[in-house]
């Protein structure tokens, strides 16, 4: 029963409140990352992304040894091909209603069309048309390049565009959001391995997705090389508002979308809000209550091996349309706005050193949820010879298996003023294994969780010697 009090205000879900709807990757393992969901036509859309870790082991030289779970050499070898699963809440059933073609690729060999669908929005052309479910895609390196799928009744979904959106060499299309009627886009990865830095960094915008035109709107970068990626973007106000991944910490920017494109860019904040390179990227933005929230990465998981940056917790901070902004969950510090200090009173990562991303934001009946990325679960795993000192004095103290017990899982907090916030979980909803809440959707029936969890579908426990089939490996979707 929903809670409700003298002034009708709902009280906010607590972690009982939320039922498990869906676990084991939908029965397969395999399904790593509920990676993008929405709501349409009165069913839930989840959509997945597939042998996340063995696609790691191949490409990312993230020193995990023992491997979590079981890799061949070639991760091709498995059945990568994206799902896209349907949810029926009257019943309480499931249907998987899309799974990835298998194409030739430019090596010659059978690969899936798509290995994980990144981004789900619901968008209606004109008010003469149907509202259209739109899926953003993660292509294979050796593939023709990510789409958008385009589907107007939940069951047949059709690329809109062509390959690499406008033919870019790009690997991933991630955010899509509708501001005044049009749909915008931007690439997020490219080949190589870099599934989060596409070199790309433009804002496309189209009047007509459904007949895959689309057009540059802004400049390379706004102007300034150091931002690689354009890495989400949300309408607020009367303003376009995009957030960036750049090295010497994440920038903001803003634009009416009106005249002639390019447009007129405002540049909001820099720096990772003076933080710098510790907020290396924003992942997370929302409108909550006459304000912005915008949350920070590193990518990673908040190590960035590549480039020698982290681990650092993420921030998150809220902005004002005339600007101002302040720090909710931070480090206190001078900035050329004056000095900031965490009004929540929460230090990074709401004081877990371990959460790498704030990675999504959802507002349900009058509170902000917010979601990050515990990358405790894989400490066991790591090699000790790099660690920090202080790491292996806490691992020997407590013990591998006690972390993995008592810390790991993702964090999901909640707020109805953007700077008081209580837990709903600190430990993934009891599933350790569940390092990250990947994606939410406020609907009629209640809120939609959807996990990340590349732990399946077989694991090598810690301290054990061989791989054994792990029951609690695979996304989970939670109804709250």
């Amino acid at each position: 029963m929903i809670s409700v009090n003298k002034l009708g205000i709902h009280a906010g879900l607590k972690k009982e409140d939320f039922r498990l709807i869906a676990h084991g990757g939908f029965n397969d393992g395999m399904n790593a990352y509920a990676h993008s969901m929405g709501w349409f036509n009165g069913h839930l859309y989840v959509a997945t992304t597939r042998g996340n870790f063995p696609l790691m082991k191949k490409r990312l030289p993230i020193g995990l040894d023992p491997w979590p779970v079981e890799c061949p050499e070639d991760p091709f070898d498995l059945d990568l091909h994206a799902e896209i699963w349907r949810y029926s809440p009257g019943d309480d059933s499931w249907e998987r209603v899309l799974k990835a073609p298998t194409i030739i690729g430019s090596h010659g060999k059978p690969i899936p069309r798509e290995l994980g669908y990144r981004g789900m929005l619901v968008y209606q052309e004109s008010k003469h048309d149907n509202p259209a479910l739109y899926i953003s895609t993660w292509s294979p390196a050796k593939g023709p390049g990510p789409v958008l799928l385009r589907s107007e009744d939940g069951k047949n979904f059709e690329p809109s565009c062509e390959p690499g959106l406008i033919g870019l060499p790009v690997t991933t299309i991630r955010t899509m959001t509708e501001f005044k009627g049009r749909l915008y886009t931007t690439p997020a990865g490219s080949r190589g391995g870099n599934p989060n830095v596409s070199a790309h960094s433009i804002v496309y915008e189209s009047k007509d997705p459904a007949s895959g035109q689309w057009e540059p709107v802004s400049d390379f970068g706004f102007g300034d090389p150091g931002n690689k990626t354009v890495f989400e973007m949300v309408g607020f106000e009367d303003y376009l508002y995009v957030g960036t991944f750049n090295l010497e910490g994440y920038q903001v920017w803003r634009t009416t979308a009106e005249g002639e494109p390019p447009y007129h860019w405002e540049k909001i904040i820099d720096r990772g809000a003076y933080r710098g390179q510790l907020n290396q990227c924003v992942l997370s933005m929302c409108p909550f209550k006459g304000a912005l929230y915008i949350g920070s990465a590193i990518q990673g998981g908040g190590i960035d091996r590549q480039n020698k940056i982290g681990p650092a917790p993420p921030e998150l901070i809220r902005l004002q349309v005339d600007g101002h902004w302040d720090l909710l969950v931070g480090e206190a510090r001078e900035t050329p706005d004056g000095y900031k200090q965490p009004l929540s009173g929460y230090l990074p990562g709401f004081d877990n050193f371990f959460n790498g991303y704030f990675w999504r934001m959802c507002e349900h009946q009058g509170w902000l949820y917010l979601s990050t990325f515990d990358w405790s679960g894989i400490l066991g795993y790591a090699q000790k010879a790099n660690w920090p000192q202080p790491f292996i004095n806490i691992v020997f103290e407590l013990g591998e298996q006690f972390i993995m017990d008592n810390q790991s899982g993702f964090d999901l907090f909640r707020s109805f003023d953007g700077e008081n916030w209580v837990p709903v979980t600190k430990n993934g909803m009891g599933n350790p294994y569940n390092i990250g809440l990947r994606t939410m959707v406020s609907s009629p029936f209640g809120l939609f969780l959807g996990t990340a969890n590349p732990f399946g579908p077989k694991v090598m426990p810690l301290g054990g010697d061989r791989y054994i089939f792990n029951p609690r490996g695979g996304c989970e979707v939670f109804c709250g």
